[in-house]
């Protein structure tokens, strides 16, 4: 019996499938809060891969939002990213700004060919909705080499109502050449190489005319000024949703990428990882005198670089962990705790001031509540 072979599909610039650059673009991983938290000066608080920054006299929040069977079968997508206005700005001032931002790996960029006379033309898209209506700033920025600055947007023309954007910008956007120079390269490493905004508020400090034309730049302007743009921060009761993120190879966008849950929480884990450490259990360590002893922490996946490790309490009870005896008692004082030899792959935890441990010997980490150990690799 003869048989038909099937090709895997093609994705322009990848080889087959992950055509989407966009980690968790269906906001399904939210490992640092799902609720209402308050948008940091700048920072990652709510889903994975999604940043914020607050820099403006107003005030907002982030969390998660569960869409209805009706919203599903519109945008295709389960969650969604929710903000809302909780303090208002209606006076915006040159040195206001506030955003959404998300950050791609150099690395994941090389399908781009930017720095070369190929380089290719990228679609955005993604699913929106807010009460308000109207214009609102959308900007690119390639990173290494020399920055460069492409101010782009997208409008809402219905209110409370999901739409899809698509947004499309070729390497010469505004008759340019920078992009298809050699300045135009991102670095085949790990560091930053391109960002997305979604703008919510921005001073004339970061703004500049560009007639309404896109035009790549190198002048650090996050809005076209020719452009009339809504103020997030008019109202407290404005809310701004999306999902459905998607950013691909080529002149149109295609049909949104679902990677299996696992492998989508997988690729967050190299930028975050919670470690829980659940009370009663621990990690196997060696003490190198009364006081002080150390034990080995391996993260669950490879980190993109050696990242900050943080939720380190000493305690004997209560949310904490303390090393113990060789007998399984105590130390006689919970003493410090602090990260060391930090790697891709994992660290150490060393306890200090520990007092009445084996000298030297074997001993435990011994978790005496939940505890939450935050690796962050972020870019």
């Amino acid at each position: 019996m003869s048989q038909t072979k099937v090709e895997a599909p093609f994705v322009e610039g990848v080889g087959g499938g992950f055509k989407n650059v966009i980690i968790n673009g269906d906001m399904q991983i939210w490992k640092r809060a799902t609720s209402a938290t308050t948008i940091p000066s700048s920072g990652y608080s709510t889903v994975d891969r999604f940043g914020f920054s607050e820099g403006s006299g107003g005030a907002a929040t982030s969390e998660i939002d569960v869409l209805s069977v009706a919203d599903q079968a519109t945008t295709g997508q389960a969650r969604a990213l929710e903000l809302n206005c909780t303090s208002a700005d209606t006076s915006i001032a040159a040195g206001d700004r506030s955003y959404i931002f998300y950050n791609i790996e150099a690395q994941d960029c090389r399908r781009f060919l930017y720095g070369t006379s190929a380089a290719k033309t990228l679609t955005l898209s993604f699913w929106a909705k807010s009460n308000l209506t109207g214009n609102f700033p959308l900007t690119v920025k390639k990173d290494d080499n020399t920055v460069y600055y492409l101010p782009l947007s997208y409008s809402i023309s219905s209110a409370n109502t999901w739409e899809k954007k698509t947004i499309t910008w070729t390497p010469t956007e505004g008759s340019t050449s920078l992009i298809t120079a050699s300045a135009g390269a991102i670095n085949n490493d790990n560091g930053r190489g391109f960002q997305i905004f979604w703008g919510l508020m921005w001073g004339s400090n970061y703004t500049g005319s560009q007639s309404g034309t896109p035009t790549w730049t190198s002048t650090a302007d996050f809005a076209d000024s020719d452009i009339t743009f809504v103020n997030f921060y008019s109202s407290t009761s404005n809310n701004l949703y999306i999902t459905g993120v998607q950013l691909e190879v080529g002149d149109a966008a295609s049909d949104f990428e679902h990677l299996p849950h696992d492998v989508q929480l997988a690729r967050c884990k190299r930028y975050f990882e919670n470690y829980e450490l659940e009370s009663g259990s621990a990690l196997v360590g060696l003490s190198f005198n009364a006081n002080d002893a150390t034990a080995r922490l391996e993260y669950k996946i490879t980190k993109r670089t050696a990242p900050t490790i943080g939720g380190l309490t000493a305690a004997q009870s209560g949310t904490g962990m303390s090393f113990l005896t060789n007998a399984g008692s105590y130390s006689s004082a919970a003493g410090s705790l602090a990260s060391h030899s930090i790697s891709i792959d994992g660290c150490r935890i060393n306890g200090s001031s520990q007092g009445n441990l084996d000298n030297p010997g074997c001993t435990l980490l011994y978790a005496t509540g939940d505890n939450t150990i935050t690796i962050d690799a972020e870019l």
